[in-house]
């Protein structure tokens, strides 16, 4: 409730977090899906993994949906300020993931003491990413344009008053 509250001040908006909060459950499902393919159980590092990358994909989806409320206070239409937004936002999203996915590899793969407790925090959170990672690029625009939609017909878009006295 207190994320959700931050990011309502901070979209100045109570739908907008909606999409943040809904695009988790990709990855979380995601990382469960990993340690359930790798034979690895639901234990206390699983579990920090989880919130590692609960932190990683809301990062992702606060950045396109803060770039794509830009873009609409623009003047841009509603689905093309969300796409403009995810295409902004592909590269730096994918070379993040990507860094972090390629770190936890060596975790993946460890062997001898302790490897149990590697492999299931570095599974969870790596499949967790990669799979929230793709999916919510495509779901988090397509849930702005819904929610943006909705929040336009309760209030009309602010849009930046340009002057021209300067």
């Amino acid at each position: 409730m207190f994320v959700y509250f931050i990011l309502a001040a901070q979209y100045e908006s109570y739908i907008l977090p909606l999409i943040v909060i809904i695009s988790l459950p990709l990855g979380v499902m995601g990382a469960f899906l990993g340690q359930k393919l790798a034979g690895l159980e639901n234990n206390i590092y699983f579990q920090i993994a989880l919130i590692m990358l609960v932190g990683l994909l809301a990062k992702n989806a606060i950045l396109i949906v803060e770039f794509a409320v830009q873009r609409r206070h623009h003047g841009e239409t509603l689905v093309m300020s969300a796409i403009n937004a995810a295409k902004a936002r592909l590269r730096p999203i994918l070379m993040t993931s990507f860094a972090f996915i390629f770190g936890l590899l060596p975790l993946i793969f460890a062997t001898g003491i302790g490897a149990v407790g590697n492999r299931s925090i570095a599974t969870g959170a790596a499949v967790g990413l990669l799979i929230g990672t793709f999916l919510g690029l495509v779901v988090i625009p397509v849930l702005f344009v819904i929610f943006q939609y909705l929040q336009e017909k309760i209030t009309p878009p602010k849009k930046l008053e340009i002057n021209l006295s300067e």
